[in-house]
């Protein structure tokens, strides 16, 4: 199972949320995800071992070249974390409109 908090914190970090975003629409290699990054290959690979212990990225090979791709069960945990606080939002608004509502006929 994939912890959202631990995704979360993963992308706390600028550069990782950079590398992460870079991977959003295509799979590439980590000295892919360096050309035009101010960071080493060797930085964009340890951002990525965070971001793959994350369950945001995941890894396969090819040939000699390890290729990474966005994780979308990571992305998917990390949304339904996040939902719980809109479902959260909703339903204290709805409870105020329903207050408000009643409120208004009794007036």
């Amino acid at each position: 199972m994939i912890n959202a908090e631990r995704a979360l914190d993963a992308l706390g970090d600028r550069t990782r949320r950079r590398v992460f975003a870079r991977l959003r629409n295509r799979t590439c290699s980590a000295g892919e995800l360096a050309e035009g990054m101010n960071v080493t290959r060797s930085a964009v690979s340890q951002h990525l071992q965070v971001l793959r212990a994350a369950g945001l990225v995941v890894v396969r090979a090819d040939g000699t070249r390890r290729l990474y791709q966005v994780d979308r069960r990571g992305v998917e945990a990390m949304r339904l974390w996040l939902d719980g606080f809109w479902d959260g939002t909703l339903g204290a608004f709805k409870e105020a409109a329903e207050r408000a509502a009643t409120k208004a006929r009794r007036s």
